[in-house]
């Protein structure tokens, strides 16, 4: 196995994720087949118990694993299928160390981080880079491995350690550190600054790792004697220096760094040459120049509670991304913060409530994305209600879809204070209720977790459609309320429709109205799953539906058909 270790030095944020996606990418273009691992240095033993505002949103995996958004970047650049045991933390090798110390496996030696946990570290790279994450048998080529934090951190000392063993057992020829630092420039001067690249360099080699690239994040394009600078400097070859500069939109990174030969210097450290073939990114490269080109965009009203910091919707954003691009569409995300839309902010914050309910009008769309806790959750009501009233394309995930049914019963059904019992234990009416696969008490793994089948009730059904006409579908999952299922008589009586079920019948998996253009509420999560050139059909839906374009689009692919997805 081949490792490329992507570490980051002076601030975090810098983008690592990215470049480590983009590597894969390039690398994965030249023929390669690429597995990646995420290595965050927290205790968590998962993102799962995290808030989006601490770290961004949890990117859910097939076998339900909760984890790094970076691998929702892996799966989409790389069009793969991760595991749990891709993303390493803290927490999860303490626990298996400790785990292994109490069944005395260590046979009563003194239990230390060296060589105890480094040895886990290290193991468990080697185990989980040899599973096949692109559908084909067999181990990958190369395993491109992500080391969260900045170098220096206290916490990510044990997996420094551990790598420098792992460069050291595999052999220099097997290894390639890729230093991702920053460029900052300084006031009116102009002038591009070295100093701390060169010191986060020197502690990375002071801690026994050197690295073979550096990858230098700027807002400009570096200059020739910045380059030469730093590789004086930093020992490191001027043509092993990339730069990757500000862009328009990251599906530039790849080819900003295929346009700089770093493939080539990559695979003549990994004694790749040979095997290799010239990076073929046609396809990727028609993809990222298209979007620049696109002139007409798309008004979208996302209504949610973590609006402050978009990377606590990062793959809905994607989703929508992917779909409108497929539309020739550039998507403008109006972000509503939920609460701002409820009658108590028309007397506290007047001037926010009036904005945010002029721009839900202005949209051509609204989505309703997942959450959890009760804060907005009235102003999430008042939008759906809204998007139901006035023919407005919606769609509703996760708890947007338990959003519609709540404001149905209340305005359809007249049961005024018909809730969800994770907002209200008490109400007359609970037509959402605790659906767990696990346990009650435990806040870690009590949910419904990871990819699940959903039937079609109804072929006729605009999201069956959508999916070409699939009988079933297969999408992921992370929730542990779900609708009532004694309700659901009166609900389809009053016209909502619940056209998918999971495989008892007892889940409520999509809802439509039919007297709506575009009204359909999914307890899954369809973002995890969108792609690149292959966006979620759910949301191309919402798309076509905000411009009008989505009977067309159904009547033109009525007659093709596909068995999974």
């Amino acid at each position: 196995m081949k490792y490329v270790l992507v570490t980051g030095g002076v601030v975090s944020g810098l983008g690592k994720g990215v470049t480590a996606s983009s590597i894969g990418l390039v690398l994965k273009a030249c023929g390669l087949r690429v597995t990646s691992i995420k290595i965050d240095p927290y205790l968590n033993t998962d993102a799962g118990t995290m808030s989006p505002f601490e770290h961004g949103e949890v990117f859910v995996l097939d076998d339900g694993g909760e984890v790094d958004l970076d691998l929702g970047n892996y799966e989409r650049f790389l069009d793969v299928t991760l595991t749990r045991d891709n993303n390493i933390t803290t927490g999860k090798i303490y626990q298996s160390v400790l785990e292994k110390e109490r069944r005395g496996d260590y046979l009563g030696k003194t239990v230390q981080v060296v060589p105890h946990i480094t040895d886990a570290i290290k193991i468990w790279i080697e185990s989980v880079s040899v599973i096949p994450v692109d559908g084909k048998e067999g181990p990958a080529d190369v395993c491109v491995i992500e080391l969260g934090g900045t170098v220096g951190d206290i916490e990510s000392m044990p997996f420094i350690e551990a790598l420098r063993h792992l460069s050291f057992s595999v052999g220099k020829e097997n290894f390639c550190l890729i230093h991702v630092s920053l460029i900052p420039v300084l006031g009116v001067v102009g002038e591009q600054k070295t100093k701390p690249t060169q010191h986060s360099v020197r502690e990375l080699r002071a801690l026994g790792l050197t690295p073979h690239l550096l990858a230098c994040r700027s807002a400009e394009p570096l200059l020739e004697n910045t380059k030469q600078k730093l590789s004086q400097f930093c020992h490191v070859a001027a043509g092993n220096i990339l730069n990757i500069h500000d862009v328009p939109n990251i599906w530039h990174i790849p080819l900003l760094l295929r346009n700089q030969k770093a493939h080539h210097s990559i695979l003549q450290q990994l004694n790749l040459l040979s095997i290799a073939m010239p990076p073929d990114l046609r396809d990727w490269t028609k993809m990222a120049e298209t979007y620049d080109n696109l002139t007409n965009s798309v008004r979208i009203a996302m209504v949610g509670k973590y609006v402050g910091l978009t990377d606590s919707y990062l793959s809905v954003v994607k989703a929508l991304l992917h779909a409108c691009v497929a539309c020739s569409l550039k998507p403008s995300i109006d972000w509503i913060a939920a609460s701002d839309l409820e009658d108590d902010s028309a007397k506290l914050i007047p001037e926010a409530h009036a904005a945010a309910w002029e721009t839900l009008k202005n949209a051509a769309c609204v989505l309703v994305p997942g959450g959890f806790g009760d804060r907005g959750v009235r102003g999430m009501i008042l939008a759906a209600k809204y998007a139901r009233e006035n023919n407005v394309p919606y769609l509703g995930i996760c708890l947007g879809m338990q959003i519609s049914v709540i404001e149905f019963a209340r305005s359809v059904l007249d049961l005024e204070r018909a809730d969800s019992t994770e907002f209200d234990a008490q109400t007359p009416n609970p037509v959402v209720i605790f659906m767990p696969e696990g346990s009650r008490t435990h806040m870690g793994s009590t949910m419904r977790l990871g990819s699940r089948r959903t039937l079609f009730q109804a072929p006729d059904c605009i999201t069956s459609k959508l999916y070409h006409n699939s009988e079933y579908v297969d999408e992921r999952h992370r929730h542990r309320y779900e609708v009532n299922p004694d309700v659901i008589g009166v609900l389809e009586e009053a016209g909502l429709k619940f056209v998918g079920k999971d495989d008892s019948g007892r889940r409520m998996e999509i809802l439509e109205l039919p007297s709506h253009p575009f009204y359909v509420g999914v307890q899954f999560h369809p973002e995890f799953k969108s792609r690149p050139g292959r966006p979620s059909p759910l949301f191309l839906g919402l798309v076509l539906a905000a411009t009008g374009q989505l009977e067309t689009y159904l009547d033109e692919n009525q007659n093709t058909s596909s068995p999974d997805h």
